[in-house]
This record gives C-alpha cells, sequence and structure tokens, in this order.
C-alpha cells in the first residue's frame, strides 16, 4: 500500500486495513438487517455511522443508499424524509477507516421482494469469482473479464463505466481502475489493497451522472468573502480534508437558515466538490457488491468481512 500521509510507513498499517475492513463488513452486515419498508434513508445512514464509531473506526464515506436505477453516490441529506417502500432495491455502500486505512464494501437488498433476485446474484458471484482470480500478477483485464462473464452468463448487463478502484492511506480511490468489462492495463501487485464492485443490471449497462447526491470532497482552502462560509469552510477543512462527507455532517456549523446558502458558495468558489448520483442511462434496475481485498503471492485475503 501507498503510504501518502507520512513520511514512512505505518508499520502496522496491514493490522488497520484488516480492522478497518471488518469493522465495515459488521456495518454492512448490521445495516442490512435495517433495509425494511417504512424505515427512513436517514435514521438507517445515521445509525450504520454510529455503529462503525462505536466499533472503534470513523465512516470512511458517507453511507450511500442508492434506490433501483440508481447506482451509487446517494446519501441522506438533512431532515431527508424518504422511506423504503416494497420492492425497492437497494445498494447499500458502506466505508470505515482506521488511521486512513479503508474498508469499503457494499451489498444489495430488495425490499419485501424477491423479483430481482438473480440481478443481485449476478453481482454477487461476479465479485466472488474475481477475488478468487485475483493475485500478484493478475492482469486487470482479466479481472474484468471474469466479472463480464459472470453477469452476461446469468443474462444482464455489467456497467462498463463503473469501476472498483485501488484503495491507499486517506485516498479511496487511489488512480487504479478495476474494470468491470475485459479492458484495462496493467497487473495487481502483491500489497496493494484493491476494492472490486461489479455493478449489473438490466439496462444498456452504463451510467449517467445525475442530481447532487449529498456527497461533498474539500478541495481548497479558496478565499471567502461570506462570513457563513468562510466559518462552514473552515469547519470542513479541519473535520474533513481528506475523505468526502455528507452535508448532513457539516450542518450544524453554521445556523441552519444560512446553510444551504453557504454550501453552494463553497461550491461555486470552487472550495469542495460534489458527486452526483450515479444512474443507470437506460433507467434499468442495478445490484452492486463490493469487498476490499488486500493482493498478496498467491491470492486474495478479503478484508471486509465481519
Amino acid at each position: 500500500m501507498v503510504h501518502d500521509h507520512d513520511d514512512a510507513p505505518d508499520p502496522d498499517w496491514q493490522e488497520k486495513a484488516k480492522k478497518a475492513g471488518a469493522i465495515a463488513g459488521k456495518a454492512r452486515a448490521h445495516g442490512a438487517t435495517l433495509l425494511r419498508e417504512g424505515a427512513r434513508l436517514l435514521d438507517v445512514a445515521e445509525e450504520i455511522e454510529a455503529f462503525i464509531r462505536k466499533e472503534g473506526a470513523q465512516p470512511a464515506f458517507p453511507v450511500n443508499l442508492s434506490i433501483n436505477h440508481d447506482a451509487a453516490h446517494d446519501s441522506p441529506r438533512p431532515k431527508d424524509p424518504r422511506t423504503f417502500a416494497p420492492g425497492d432495491l437497494v445498494k447499500l455502500d458502506v466505508g470505515a477507516h482506521v488511521d486512513g486505512y479503508i474498508g469499503d464494501t457494499a451489498v444489495t437488498v430488495e425490499i419485501g421482494t424477491q423479483r430481482h433476485a438473480r440481478l443481485i446474484e449476478a453481482s454477487r458471484e461476479a465479485m466472488l469469482a474475481a477475488v478468487r482470480v485475483a493475485k500478484a500478477g493478475t492482469k486487470l483485464s482479466e479481472i474484468g473479464a471474469t466479472i463480464e462473464s459472470e453477469i452476461r452468463s446469468r443474462g444482464f448487463e455489467p456497467i462498463v463505466n463503473l469501476t472498483g478502484h485501488s484503495i491507499e492511506v486517506y485516498h479511496l480511490h487511489a488512480g487504479v481502475s478495476v474494470p468491470n468489462v475485459a479492458r484495462g492495463h496493467g497487473v495487481l501487485h502483491e500489497g496493494m489493497v484493491i476494492a472490486i464492485e461489479p455493478f449489473a443490471t438490466t439496462g444498456v449497462g452504463r451510467i449517467k451522472e445525475a442530481e447532487d447526491g449529498n456527497i461533498y470532497h474539500f478541495l481548497a482552502n479558496k478565499p471567502q468573502r461570506n462570513p457563513q462560509a468562510k466559518k462552514l469552510l473552515a469547519y470542513i477543512a479541519e473535520r474533513h480534508p481528506h475523505l468526502p462527507f455528507a452535508a448532513r455532517w457539516v450542518a450544524g456549523a453554521v445556523e441552519e437558515r444560512w446553510f444551504d446558502y453557504a454550501l453552494r458558495l463553497l461550491l461555486q468558489s470552487g472550495a469542495i466538490s460534489s458527486y452526483g448520483v450515479l444512474r443507470e442511462a437506460g433507467n434499468g434496475m442495478v445490484s452492486q457488491a463490493e469487498h476490499t481485498v488486500l493482493v498478496g503471492r498467491d491470492g486474495a485475503t478479503i478484508t471486509t468481512v465481519p
């Protein structure tokens, strides 16, 4: 693993990465039990994030609860009134970190029905098949080919413009893409930490960016003329300098009546960026499965298991 926030590697980095992964896995499993008809998305997200903290880690990013044709990047906003309905296909994506070492994991849950059991199976089995072939020297294109084959063999489409990713300390998407189709260059190396993250769909197999998903990332301390924006940016820079954060995590930094305006000013100035909801371009239903793995000489070790 690359250590871009320290001059020297942390000698305990593998233990921290495994601890973060285990906590993320426990949070994913706990979160899946909360996904039921009538539950508020906001309550579920906040309970999972509190669970991560109680277990001795911090959320690596806001809990994603992306429904039906939305693949990723939907997290509840402050006072979000939305609830789960029967038939909703929910992608629960959870991350935890310990001193910047990250576990990233996801599962798909169908609320109250079983119409999409085969679609859920497609992404899950593709992920597990990819883990089985992952080891030092494996071509990234082979990972993608394995995922593509598993999904297509079940009659669905892999989402070609979503990928897994390498993970470094305090760096969730660290530059190496792990494809979900038979393309890509490069090979896996011993000691890499990667997230294997297949998405399967009944649609056209591509995503487009939709509305703001209530997830943001600090970019720079840009000067702010507005005092509320200045105060909010100082809070963000202190509390969330490296990893993504939710609007609801920082809403208390300024008066409620000023919050949306201050947040908008920060976006306009380039001090922060936003993540849009990733929506299937053909409005197909989407399933996701994800594990973080540590690449070894002879195989890969899943860190995100309880």
